[in-house]
């Protein structure tokens, strides 16, 4: 029997968009790495934005995502610790991973040392410099005023209005991702920030939507962890070194700094 001792990373897998025929055929192929990453995992880190979108009513969850859903419960039954984190797609979620699967919910930043190597988790969105009226809106989002006010829609209707508005995101809009500069890479600026206080080995975020391996100026590492609409990236960290993967996509290079 395999021996559990790698921890994988993954994010963005934005599961009901951009069509219900392309997030099915990405829903198998997420499937099929976690019937990969199985066999060895301890851990599973997914870093926010699983869903296009998630909410909790307090007997209702959205339908759909089956086979994703039951591998999971699947992987938790084995021991396979879950760690889900609150993106800004589906910041929604309260206890039904908790109690169906044991899964730790992680609303905003997880830090954790394993084999001496310290790790600096967070999805990435509303950090850094600049946009302002993303960060009013999340916090007005995840007030309580907000979900209460949200559930006091009949779940056809609430969901209903949310895939309107994930429709003008930027997985749905086919928006291509570019490197910019360290002054422009605003995840870059913030790990620079957060390590003028803490030295980390790894700053591991999802929400750029490009796979990232960047060497800041401590020596430390940023990695941003992509998406699995176009990339199907991942990270897996064996204990010794965390190396940026591509799932059945060889032909790509991850992109570096």
């Amino acid at each position: 029997m395999p021996t559990r001792n790698k921890i994988y990373f993954a994010s963005d897998f934005h599961l009901g968009a951009v069509s219900y025929q392309s997030s099915r055929e990405r829903e198998a192929r997420i499937v099929r790495w976690l019937d990969l990453v199985g066999d060895d995992a301890a851990e599973i880190y997914l870093v926010g934005d699983i869903f296009d979108f998630w909410f909790e009513y307090s007997t209702v969850v959205p339908k759909g995502y089956i086979r994703f859903l039951g591998k999971l419960a699947q992987l938790a039954d084995a021991g396979v610790k879950l760690y889900l984190f609150k993106g800004n797609h589906d910041m929604w979620m309260f206890d039904y991973f908790e109690k169906e699967l044991n899964a730790t919910i992680v609303a905003n930043e997880l830090t954790f040392e394993r084999n001496g190597k310290k790790f600096y988790l967070h999805h990435g969105d509303g950090l850094g410099p600049g946009d302002v009226k993303y960060k009013f809106l999340k916090k007005f989002f995840r007030s309580s005023f907000c979900q209460w006010l949200f559930a006091r829609l009949h779940p056809s209707l609430g969901v209903g209005i949310a895939n309107r508005w994930s429709r003008h995101s930027r997985i749905e809009g086919g928006r291509t991702e570019h490197l910019r500069t360290h002054e422009q890479e605003w995840l870059v600026t913030h790990s620079e920030e957060v390590l003028k206080t803490n030295h980390y080995d790894y700053l591991i975020y999802g929400h750029r939507h490009l796979p990232l391996d960047i060497t800041l100026s401590t020596g430390s590492r940023y990695i941003n962890l992509g998406e699995w609409v176009y990339y199907k990236t991942y990270a897996v960290f064996d204990g010794e070194h965390l190396e940026l993967k591509y799932f059945e996509k060889v032909e790509e290079t991850v992109k570096s700094l």
